[in-house]
Formats: C-alpha cells, structure tokens, sequence
C-alpha cells in the first residue's frame, strides 16, 4: 500500500507545548514533597496522548488511536459518517454503535471518503 493511499489525522501538535508549559509548571509544586511527583503524570500523558491519537484511513479500514490502544474498524462495516453538534465526525456502524473520529473534524470528511474511492452524499432533507 502507498503512502499516497493513506490520510492521517492528528492533533494540532500545540498540545505539545501546552504539556512541556505545564511540566515546567508542576515542577516547582512536585519538587516540594514526595507526594506531589505524581502531578508529573498529568502532563506526560497529555503529551502521550497528543502524539499518538488520530484517526487513520485507507482503503480497506478506519484506525482510530487513542492514549493507550486502538480500534480498527473495516469499511464494511461503517453505516454512516455524521457530523456531531460540535463539529466533530463521528462514525455509525451497521450495528448502530457510534465512534468519535479522533482528530476529525466535519469539514475533513470528504477527504477521508476520498481515500476509499466513494464520493460524499448528502442525505438530509
């Protein structure tokens, strides 16, 4: 499979400075006492998180990524793609079930269906 035939979704990478920004932050605050090291979990998983969630598409299936694992879901099984009311996308399975695209946004949609050789239809009235 090409490169070409892949889209990729991702977090804008400013969560990255938000994580480092609040790192420096906590530092003073968890150096005081033992108790409060923990507080560097926060930002590290923030940090975690903002590299390795995202959607992925291809022609054969959606992989969505989250902080620790991910769900691969084929395309023939995806019903529907919706947008949400805060302008997310959001994928409906033949069984009904329901997933946020992580790093999707509404607009993006056409662009992801472009990767399976479909074309975006407008079903509402």
């Amino acid at each position: 499979m090409s490169r070409a035939a892949t889209v990729h979704f991702r977090h804008n990478q400013a969560l990255m400075v938000a994580a480092v920004i609040a790192t420096i932050g906590a530092l003073p605050l968890a150096t005081a006492r033992w108790y409060f090291l923990p507080l560097l979990l926060v930002p590290l998983a923030v940090a975690v998180w903002g590299w390795r969630a995202g959607t992925h598409a291809d022609a054969r299936e959606l992989r969505l990524r989250g902080l620790v694992g991910q769900r691969r879901i084929p395309w023939d099984r995806v019903a529907e793609l919706l947008v949400d009311r805060r302008g997310r996308a959001v994928v409906r399975l033949a069984d009904g079930t329901e997933f946020a695209l992580p790093a999707v946004r509404g607009s993006d949609l056409p662009r992801l269906v472009a990767v399976t050789g479909q074309s975006v239809t407008d079903d509402q009235p």
